[in-house]
């Protein structure tokens, strides 16, 4: 190797430390912003749902601004663009093409949330299956569950749902998968096994979960009555 390329070598690492600092940066700093007026609530409700960390939920949060701009789920998928014309008879299913009319980064952000919830999602996975099994195209298959998903979106932001698929223990694990992605500073005074459960009970549920395994691993978080003395004394 000669010393030029050495050196090339050298100042491309230096430029990625350089790039992977920025980034700690600005996902320290989404971090801040998902618990923050005016997003704080619904960023939270959105990390819920499978395939929505803090970046994809600011990114769709931005793009729909405020949500009681939709009277329905259908209107808020049009405003997406992700809209599509059905057709099913008996063994005959026609998907058409979505409309592609709407918000591109909501759409981007809808799909690429849609093929991380097929990974994890046992629900979504199923979903995804069936429609690839009527329509034998990838692509439109993740169309149609990016679609679906931001209709759960529009229940969960205007209803204050959670979500119906998942259970108690995988919204525990996604509070805590948030809280280790937050600086201590960022968290009010709260563990990581506190934040996920004053997450949890923000969202009004009210669960006697401690203790879970999730990939084989035990993982705990903070009974209610530690999270309230913590927050007191914060306070």
């Amino acid at each position: 190797m000669s010393g030029l390329e050495k050196m090339q070598i050298q100042q491309e690492l230096v430029l990625l430390e350089e790039i992977d600092k920025h980034k700690a940066e600005v996902d320290a700093e989404l971090g801040r912003q998902c618990l923050r007026e005016p997003w704080g609530k619904q960023a939270v409700r959105l990390l819920q749902l499978p395939g929505f960390g803090v970046v994809m939920s600011m990114i769709v949060l931005s793009a729909i601004g405020d949500i009681q701009r939709f009277a329905s789920a259908k209107h808020l998928v049009g405003y997406a663009g992700l809209g599509a014309g059905v057709h099913e008879s008996g063994k005959e299913h026609i998907e058409k093409r979505i409309t592609k009319s709407g918000r591109k980064e909501l759409r981007w952000a809808l799909v690429e949330a849609a093929w991380q919830a097929i990974r994890i999602s046992p629900y979504w996975k199923e979903q995804y299956e069936k429609y690839l099994r009527r329509m034998r195209r990838p692509n439109q298959a993740i169309v149609v569950i990016a679609r679906k998903l931001l209709v759960a979106v529009w229940h969960v932001l205007t209803k204050e749902e959670t979500d119906i698929h998942a259970s108690e223990e995988d919204l525990a694990y996604k509070m805590l998968v948030l809280a280790w992605g937050l600086d201590e500073n960022v968290r009010p005074g709260l563990t990581y096994k506190q934040f996920a459960k004053y997450a949890l009970m923000s969202f009004g549920i009210e669960t006697d979960i401690t203790r879970f395994v999730r990939r084989n691993v035990p993982r705990r978080i903070a009974p209610r009555a530690e999270v309230l003395h913590a927050w007191r004394n914060w306070a």
